[in-house]
């Protein structure tokens, strides 16, 4: 795991466009210290978290001055610029969104599903999500460098913003009536997973289009979340190749 530490050298990193997956400012830093910073970070959609010093110094014995910088592995996009690129080619935009999902091999997992079956980006809350790290890397075979992944500070906002921009919500869940196969998954479409733990957050599935599940006929509850985000991805391929689309 790389870090940067220090108010100036995280500064300089970002402006030399450095991607960071957090930053870790120490809960008493004065505000006016780190107001440049702060603001940075909010204009370029970078998390970050105010911590104790305690958790600064359990990952650096160094002079952090209490700041630390967890640099990216990959390097993200923007889903406002993704979407209309994709119709601009003459596509339907494809986008898996994952919702709480912390299990760095499940999302792994998925990225190698949305790579290999030609989805055009994974979108993933800034915080509550699977780090995207090296067992994250390994488990994906590379895709994770290969398919485009955003970051969102506020999932509804942006399902709302795919579906100002023409795209049907659809979650996948158990607690769904029609099954995947009976349901219409044609067109600009994003597919929403939850947490093999939590599911779907309440408040998203109110946001979505239509629930759909995967018919069970044994005993268990669920699957797990990479191997239902496969079946339900290939469904909407399939769907999409017998429309010719």
């Amino acid at each position: 795991m790389d870090y940067v530490y220090g108010l100036h050298s995280v500064l300089e990193a970002i402006y030399h466009g450095k991607e960071f997956d957090r930053v870790f400012i120490k809960n008493q830093l004065g505000r006016e210290r780190a107001h440049e910073l702060i603001k940075l970070l909010k204009d370029r959609d970078i998390p970050f978290q105010f911590v104790p010093v305690e958790k600064l110094n359990r990952m650096s014995s160094g002079n952090h001055q209490g700041i630390i910088g967890l640099v990216s592995i990959i390097e993200y996009s923007k889903l406002e610029n993704i979407i209309p690129a994709v119709f601009e080619r003459g596509e339907d935009p494809f986008i898996i969104v994952l919702d709480e999902i912390t299990d760095v091999r499940n999302l792994g997992a998925i990225a190698r599903t949305a790579e290999f079956a030609g989805l055009h980006a994974i979108l993933i809350p800034s915080k509550g999500s699977a780090q995207i790290n090296a067992d994250a890397i390994k488990t994906s075979s590379g895709a994770l460098h290969k398919v485009a992944v955003c970051r969102s500070d506020d999932l509804k906002k942006s399902i709302l913003f795919m579906k100002e921009s023409g795209l049907q919500i659809v979650a996948g869940t158990e607690k769904a009536e029609k099954t995947c196969f009976k349901a219409d998954l044609s067109g600009p479409l994003a597919l929403v997973m939850g947490s093999e733990e939590k599911g779907i957050s309440k408040e998203i599935l109110q946001s979505t289009d239509q629930l759909v599940a995967i018919p069970r006929h044994g005993g268990l509850g669920s699957l797990n979340v990479s191997v239902a985000a496969g079946i339900l991805c290939y469904e909407v391929l399939r769907q999409r190749l017998a429309a010719g689309s």
